[in-house]
């Protein structure tokens, strides 16, 4: 069965973006030859990135815009998207989920192939994190307290997570490997 790895930027008071939409600035702060290695060799276990609708419409839009190493691997990995709105995807190698989400993301782990990576997508977050989907947590935390913008983890869900991995970046910033633990 395949795995689902959630991979976000976060500031150190948990917001993975700012105070409107996109607003992705202290991406910048960590941002630089460590990170976007790491992200290559992330993209080595990739095998489809599952996003919400409005990340989705986001990345489409930036990454179909973009070139380079990163912009190939996004550009060319296979895509799911979970949407109730949305009746198409136009993005190179996208699909959209059909029927219930929690049973239609089964369903993709399922499927043979490499790992299932969530990019963004705090809302779909928390509904997988909510039924027990997520397999591991990796999250970079930029060196800098937003103080208001969108929460990566919505407020009132809990989850223990055992730490598997750390790797300081030059920069300031921390890679964070999590795996979350079963209910005492």
């Amino acid at each position: 069965m395949r795995r689902i790895v959630a991979w976000n930027v976060m500031t150190l008071d948990g917001y993975f973006e700012g105070k409107s939409p996109w607003d992705l600035s202290f991406h910048n702060l960590v941002w630089g030859e460590e990170l976007e290695a790491f992200s290559l060799a992330q993209g080595e276990e990739l095998g489809t990135l599952l996003f919400g609708r409005k990340t989705y419409e986001g990345m489409a839009s930036y990454w179909t815009q973009e070139t380079g190493a990163i912009a190939d691997m996004m550009n060319n990995s296979e895509k799911a998207v979970a949407s109730r709105t949305l009746e198409q995807v136009t993005w190179n190698n996208s699909r959209l989920l059909e029927g219930d989400l929690v049973a239609a993301v089964e369903r993709l782990k399922r499927e043979p192939g490499k790992d299932i990576f969530v990019f963004g997508s705090a809302d779909l977050l928390d509904t997988l994190l909510a039924n027990g989907l997520v397999d591991e947590y990796r999250l970079c935390i930029a060196p800098v307290l937003l103080g208001a913008g969108n929460r990566l983890f919505k407020p009132g869900r809990e989850l223990a997570m055992k730490l598997t991995q750390t790797a300081p970046l030059k920069n300031g910033g921390v890679i964070l490997r999590y795996l979350p633990q079963a209910a005492a």
